[in-house]
């Protein structure tokens, strides 16, 4: 009897569609890349050549993220173009308020079997995301594995890498007793706090239910894309007195923005000086999610927090406005 043999395609990965999808998306990849990118997709390595000219001592920032439990309510909703997007954004925002320019971004995509359009659309969101911040895609890694996850599940990861001079570095030395927290606007939960969210939300509704205090289904308020506030920090870090930026993700306003006190100093937030989004109001009241909870685990309608000298307030506000901007004086350092 003659025995069957066994291939990688008949363990659950294959090769084939690998490559398939790899040179579906060479072109999109390709949009985000300048002259500084000197590899083509394909390679074993990323190379990228960055004009050092107008930096006197460079220093290359880096961060790493994922988008969290944001990607079960894409599996539910069958969308996979945005939390690309998302993940792209959460990781330049994180080096864009320590001062940097973002260069290139690398992504890790893994999943128990690839579908192409899935992949397609999750890597077409990181082209968008790079392309608005005028950033390099240039690799990333597509794997295979099954058993790992469910059927139709996967994961993202992303690292960023940006530049700034050491002397333009902004890690909140400056920061100073009396100093104005000024907030901008979150689009939606960004990427985090979901699993509180989801918990409470499918408790009551379908992903694709229509929400009437929400004016949307629970799919379309869950997966707005986390925004990029490059154009803000690139705007604001310029300016006299701005002293420091918190990007408010996991743990709240609290806790993203005591990163940057320096010692002895603290935070006197005014919870009452926004109006939160209504998804955050549903939230708490199905949940019946106590206050603590919620200041933790949500942005609450603020991602961005700029940190300001009193006397340079209405300056930055009247920056803000220029670009559109809504701010919010919430709090002060004390």
């Amino acid at each position: 009897m003659t025995k069957k043999s066994i291939t990688y395609k008949d363990a659950g990965v294959d090769i084939k569609a690998g490559e398939e999808l790899v040179n579906s998306i060479k072109g999109m990849v390709k949009e985000t890349h300048s002259d500084a990118v000197l590899s083509n997709i394909g390679g074993f390595g990323g190379f990228f050549k960055p004009d050092l000219g107008a930096f006197k001592n460079p220093v290359f920032v880096s961060s790493v993220d994922g988008v969290g439990t944001k990607l079960i309510v894409a599996f539910k909703a069958g969308k996979y173009d945005t939390v690309g997007q998302c993940l792209v954004n959460h990781c330049i925002n994180d080096i864009a308020v320590c001062g940097a320019t973002p260069l290139f971004f690398l992504d890790y995509f893994s999943t128990g079997k690839l579908e192409q359009h899935v992949g397609v659309e999750v890597i077409r969101g990181f082209a968008t995301a790079c392309k608005e911040n005028g950033v390099a895609l240039i690799g990333g890694e597509t794997a295979e594995m099954p058993d790992i996850y469910g059927e139709g599940e996967f994961d993202l990861a992303g690292t960023i890498v940006g530049i700034v001079d050491e002397d333009q570095v902004i890690n909140g030395t400056g920061i100073t007793e009396g100093n104005v927290l000024i907030g901008f606007k979150s689009s939606g939960l960004h990427t985090n706090g979901y699993s509180l969210a989801r918990k409470v939300l499918f408790s009551e509704y379908g992903v694709n239910d229509y929400v009437e205090e929400l004016g949307s289904t629970v799919a379309e308020e869950l997966l707005q894309v986390h925004r990029s506030y490059l154009p803000i920090i690139s705007a604001l870090k310029v300016m006299d007195g701005v002293n420091g930026f918190s990007h408010i993700t996991g743990g709240g306003m609290v806790g993203n923005t005591k990163r940057i006190l320096p010692e002895g100093l603290a935070l006197d937030i005014n919870w009452d000086a926004w109006e939160r989004p209504p998804v955050y109001k549903l939230i708490q009241e199905i949940g019946n999610v106590p206050e603590e909870d919620m200041q933790a685990t949500f942005n609450l309608g603020i991602g961005l927090v700029a940190v300001v000298a009193a006397d340079q307030v209405d300056a930055v506000k009247a920056k803000a406005a220029e670009l559109g901007e809504e701010v919010f004086e919430v709090g002060k350092v004390v």
